[in-house]
């Protein structure tokens, strides 16, 4: 009996999803139209709604890819395919859901870790990590650095759980050109300790041996991976030290980094 509600109830959300993805369609027709990699749609991309503001053509209506998800996405599909995965050893760090299904099927040996979410595998502070040197052979960690207030540490702490050739990939938001230390986490803004620039990343040319950036007009613009937004207003009571930035389509950028 409660096996048949929770197959009524799936049927139910699968039927809401097509039927919601398909007013959408119809009601957005004229918009420009996009791919997402992530799940193959083809149409209008959806707006979000963010405590930044509103973000153009950020959303996938079918499989929910913001435009970080598609871009990092892509890259790590391109990483992924030039080496075989198959007896290598995972660390996802804050592991978001939209990602754990897609590195659990690739890797062999898949582990989760967070200071506090449930479920994970350990938890840990990233600035001081209980694994032995050369554990993991590849480390996700997706807009987590900008939450840590010795990130040179977590940097090098990444770097040593590595084996060699191991590989990191650790995307922040990029918001600003130079990167602001704030004096405390802000908790009107996801409580960053710092609003980090496209400087961010000489940080860890210093601990790994070559690091490759992705950015968004990098690649096919069909894939929609800019961040439309209007950051001309950021300067607040609420965000003092977060400088406004002038014009409303930025660049995300995805840092590849081997030791």
């Amino acid at each position: 009996m409660i096996d048949s509600f929770i197959t009524l109830k799936r049927c139910a959300r699968r039927v809401r999803n097509r039927t919601t993805l398909l007013f959408f369609r119809l009601c957005e027709s004229q918009r420009e139209k996009f791919e997402c990699p992530v799940c193959g749609y083809k149409g209008p991309f959806m707006d979000f709604a963010a405590s930044t503001g509103v973000r153009k053509h950020a959303k996938c209506p079918k499989c929910g890819a913001l435009e970080r998800h598609r871009l990092q996405f892509l890259v790590v599909n391109d990483v992924l395919g030039k080496i075989n995965t198959a007896r290598l050893k995972m660390l996802h760090f804050a592991p978001e859901p939209f990602f754990r299904k897609f590195f659990s099927k690739r890797f062999d040996h898949y582990e989760r870790a967070d200071l506090r979410m449930k479920g994970v595998d350990h938890h840990v502070d990233l600035q001081q990590l209980p694994f032995d040197d050369a554990t993991y052979d590849f480390v996700f960690a997706s807009h987590v650095l900008e939450h840590i207030p010795d990130d040179e540490k977590a940097i090098c702490e990444i770097c040593r759980i590595l084996k060699p050739n191991g590989i990191a990939i650790l995307p922040i938001p990029i918001i600003v050109e130079k990167t602001v230390e704030y004096p405390q986490p802000n908790r009107y803004g996801h409580h960053h300790v710092r609003a980090p620039g496209t400087d961010y990343f000489q940080k860890y040319e210093r601990h790994f041996s070559r690091v490759e950036r992705f950015s968004s007009d990098s690649l096919p613009g069909k894939y929609q991976l800019f961040i439309y937004e209007d950051r001309s207003r950021w300067t607040t009571k609420k965000c003092p030290l977060r400088p406004s930035t002038q014009g409303e389509k930025h660049i995300d950028i995805v840092p590849v980094c081997y030791v």
